[in-house]
C-alpha cells in the first residue's frame, strides 16, 4: 500500500481583526417596513435603557470577499474527518453522512425559537419525543432526558440523580463514596467529585477487566455507585458484568454507565440489561454529530423506573392528542441545560436513526468491532508496538497499543510516533490514554473507514517505526508536511499563554511592548 502523499496548506494568516478597512461592509439588511418602525429611535423606545448599546462594537470591517477568502484559508490548514481518517480511541471521529446535517439546517426547525408556545413547535416536540422512546429501547432502559449538552454533562445528570436517590432514602449522608476504575474515562472521577462525592479508585485485573476481588474489598455501608464504561476503555467487554451489577445493587449503590464507548454494542446488548441504573450516551460521537473543537455536543442521560423521578424538568409527555412540557415533578434534580437540549444535534440523531433503521444500527456496530481488530492486528505486525492486557482477546471498538518497547530501543514515544502521522494527510490515534498502559496508542477507526484506508494506516504505523530504529531525527522533528509545525505542549496548555478572544490578545500584547520599552529604558 503506498503512503499517500501529503502537503497542508500554510498561509500567514492575520486574525480578521488585521485585515479590511473601516467602512468596507459585506453584508446588507432590509430597511425597516413602513407602519412598523420609522427610526431606531423609535424602536429604542421598547427596550429598557440598560439593554440599548450606545457604543457600536469595535467589529472588523470587511468586504465579503475577504471573509469567504479568509475562513477558506484557515479551513485548508485544519484537519478534518472529511480529509481522512481520524482515529482518536474513545472519541469516535468517525464520518456523518451529509443528508442528517441538511435536514437539521431545515429553516423549519432551524429557525424556531426556544420561547415559543409548545403550540406552535408540536412538530419540534413529537421530534424529540420520538427520539427519547427510540434511546430507550437502544439503552433499555425505561425514561430519557436529552437536556445534558455533552458526556460529562450528561455524567454530572447521572450522579445528580443518584445523589438524589440516596437522599429520598435518607442516606446521603453515609453513601459518601463513588468506586471508580482505573481505567476509565476522566470526566468519570471529576463528575463524582463535582457531585459532593469521594472516589475510590478500583484496579483492572491482568485481563484488562475490573479485579473483582478489588471492587469486592472497596465496597462498604459508605458506597453510593460504581461508575463503569463496557466496552471499556480498553476496548475489552466487561464478561462478568452481571455479577458486578449484583455485587453494586447487593451493597446497596447504583451501577452507571458511560456510554462514550455505545458503538460497540449498538442492537448486539442494551445497558439496561446488563444491570445499570443510569445510563448517559454520547450522541456526538456514536449518533452522527459533528465531534470535535468544542462542540456541538449532546449527552442523554437514561433511567430505570424508580429513577425517572429525579429527572431533570421539563419531561415531555403526549396526551394521545399534543406534546406538553411538565415541569409538575418535585423530586426533579431540576434543570441541567437550557430548554429542550441541544436541539440541532438531537435532529442529527432522530435522522441518523431512522435511515439506519436496526439492521443498519447492528451493522455499525459490527463493522467498528470489525475495523477496530483489524487495524490492531496489521498495527502490531510492526516492531516495537505491542497490546498490552490480553492481547489474544478480541476488542470491541477500540484497541489500545504501546509503543513502551520502540521508546526503550530508539528513544522515539508514543508521542513523536503520533506527530509523524500527520505527515502522511492521517490524525494520530489518542495518546498517553488510558494512564495504565505506557507509551499508550488509543485507536478507534470507526465503521466509516474502507480496508483500504485501513491497511494505509496500519502501513503508515509500520514505516514510521523503520524510520525510529534507522533514522530517529527525523521521527523526533516531526511534523514537517503540516501547516503548524511541531508546537510547545507544556506551553500550549498552560493557562497563562491562552488568549481566547481578540481583547485578550490585544491585552497581552500591550503589556508585552510595555514590558519591552520598560527593559530597553524607554
Amino acid at each position: 500500500m503506498n503512503k499517500r502523499e501529503f502537503r497542508q496548506a500554510r498561509w500567514d494568516e492575520p486574525s480578521i481583526f488585521e485585515l479590511g478597512f473601516k467602512g468596507r461592509i459585506g453584508y446588507s439588511l432590509p430597511k425597516l417596513e413602513p407602519g412598523i418602525f420609522n427610526s431606531t429611535e423609535e424602536m429604542e423606545k421598547l427596550l429598557p435603557e440598560t439593554m440599548i448599546r450606545r457604543l457600536l462594537p469595535a467589529l472588523p470591517q470587511l468586504s465579503e470577499v475577504e471573509v469567504i477568502r479568509h475562513f477558506t484559508r484557515l479551513s485548508q490548514m485544519n484537519f478534518c474527518v472529511d480529509l481522512g481518517i481520524y482515529p482518536l480511541g474513545s472519541c469516535t471521529m468517525k464520518y456523518n453522512p451529509k443528508i442528517n446535517e441538511h435536514l437539521a439546517n431545515l429553516e423549519e426547525s432551524r429557525d424556531a425559537h426556544p420561547w415559543q408556545d409548545p403550540e406552535t413547535v408540536q412538530g419540534s416536540l413529537e421530534i424529540l419525543y420520538e427520539l427519547s422512546r427510540f434511546l430507550e429501547e437502544i439503552t433499555g432502559t425505561d425514561r430519557v432526558t436529552l437536556q445534558p449538552a455533552a458526556g460529562a454533562q450528561g455524567e454530572l445528570t447521572g450522579i445528580l440523580i443518584l445523589r438524589a436517590y440516596h437522599k429520598e432514602r435518607g442516606e446521603l449522608g453515609q453513601r459518601t463514596e463513588i468506586l471508580i476504575p482505573d481505567s476509565a474515562h476522566g470526566t468519570n472521577p471529576a463528575s463524582a467529585m463535582m457531585g459532593g462525592f469521594k472516589v475510590i479508585v478500583i484496579p483492572s485485573s491482568e485481563n484488562g477487566c475490573v479485579d473483582l476481588d478489588a471492587l469486592k474489598a472497596a465496597l462498604s455501608e459508605k458506597t453510593a455507585g460504581l461508575m463503569l464504561t463496557n466496552p471499556n476503555t480498553l476496548g475489552i467487554f466487561e464478561e462478568k458484568i452481571t455479577e458486578i451489577s449484583k455485587i453494586i445493587h447487593e451493597a446497596g449503590g447504583l451501577l452507571y454507565y458511560d456510554g462514550a464507548n455505545l458503538n460497540a454494542i449498538l442492537g448486539k446488548t442494551r445497558p439496561g440489561d446488563m444491570g445499570f441504573d443510569i445510563v448517559h450516551v454520547n450522541l456526538h460521537k456514536t449518533f452522527s454529530t459533528p465531534h470535535g473543537g468544542g462542540g456541538p455536543g449532546s449527552g442523554p442521560v437514561g433511567v430505570k423506573e424508580e429513577l425517572e423521578k429525579f429527572l431533570p424538568v421539563p419531561i415531555i409527555e403526549f396526551d394521545g392528542e399534543r406534546y406538553y412540557l411538565d415541569y409538575d415533578r418535585p423530586l426533579s434534580i431540576g434543570k441541567v441545560g437550557a430548554f429542550y437540549g441541544n436541539f440541532g444535534a438531537l435532529l442529527r440523531t432522530f435522522t441518523y436513526i431512522l435511515s439506519m433503521g436496526p439492521d443498519g444500527l447492528r451493522e455499525a456496530a459490527e463493522l467498528s468491532v470489525l475495523n477496530a481488530n483489524y487495524l490492531a492486528y496489521e498495527a502490531r505486525k510492526t516492531r516495537g508496538i505491542t497490546m498490552p492486557y490480553s492481547p489474544e482477546k478480541p476488542r470491541k471498538h477500540e484497541a489500545v497499543l504501546s509503543a513502551s518497547e520502540m521508546e526503550k530501543e530508539s528513544g522515539v514515544r508514543a508521542l513523536h510516533l503520533s506527530k509523524r502521522i500527520l505527515d502522511f494527510g492521517m490524525h494520530s490515534p489518542t495518546t498517553y490514554f488510558p494512564s495504565i498502559i505506557d507509551e499508550a496508542l488509543m485507536i478507534e477507526p470507526t465503521e466509516t473507514e474502507t480496508r483500504e484506508e485501513l491497511d494505509r494506516y496500519a502501513e503508515t504505523i509500520r514505516s514510521i517505526a523503520e524510520e525510529a530504529f534507522m533514522n530517529p531525527n527525523r521521527v523526533l522533528k516531526a511534523p514537517v508536511n503540516t501547516s503548524i509545525s511541531r508546537l510547545d505542549e507544556v506551553k500550549a496548555s498552560h493557562p497563562k499563554t491562552l488568549c481566547l478572544t481578540w481583547r485578550m490578545h490585544m491585552e497581552k500584547k500591550d503589556k508585552e511592548m510595555s514590558s519591552e520599552d520598560k527593559n530597553s529604558g524607554g
